[in-house]
């Protein structure tokens, strides 16, 4: 049975058209979850096409590279197959090469950690931890400032 299902999904590679739209593409290959979030991607200006905004209903063809906007990741991927319908996850990576580079995942990653870690049950931070949680900040690079004043974090010492 496992044969004939591989079989079956294979063959929604096979039959592929030589052409689709841009949402219909990102919602077959699974970097939407749905048909009209793809298309109000799409409509927000968060999917581009050769450095230029895609409506829903550009067409894309095999060798198109797509910038997509998906929350602070900015993923670049070159359409590599135009399956006729949603696809399983595992043939997801026959569709397109990801061409995003490993500096923009390392900087999500980054974007991501959590710098206030404290231990359950030690209250809110004091004013002094406060000023040292915002110095760390500042010094990783963490946009909390609106102006450039380094004269509000002197040193780290206490």
């Amino acid at each position: 049975m496992s044969d004939n299902a591989t079989a079956a999904q294979l063959s929604l590679l096979s039959h592929q058209a030589e052409k689709t739209r841009v949402d219909k593409w990102l919602w077959s290959v699974r970097l939407f979850k749905t048909r009209s979030l793809s298309a109000d991607a799409c409509n927000g200006g968060k999917v581009k096409i050769n450095s230029t905004n895609a409506k829903p209903a550009k067409e894309i063809h095999i060798g198109t590279v797509i910038e997509v906007h998906l929350g602070t990741l900015v993923k670049t991927v070159k359409v590599c197959a135009i399956p006729k319908s949603r696809i399983p996850a595992k043939l997801v990576e026959e569709c397109y090469n990801d061409l995003t580079p490993p500096e923009e995942y390392a900087r999500v990653q980054m974007l991501n950690t959590k710098f206030e870690t404290r231990p359950r049950g030690l209250g809110r931070p004091t004013k002094k931890d406060r000023r040292q949680i915002e110095c760390l900040k500042w010094y990783f690079g963490e946009d909390m400032l609106e102006d450039d004043n380094e004269e509000q974090f002197p040193d780290f010492e206490d």
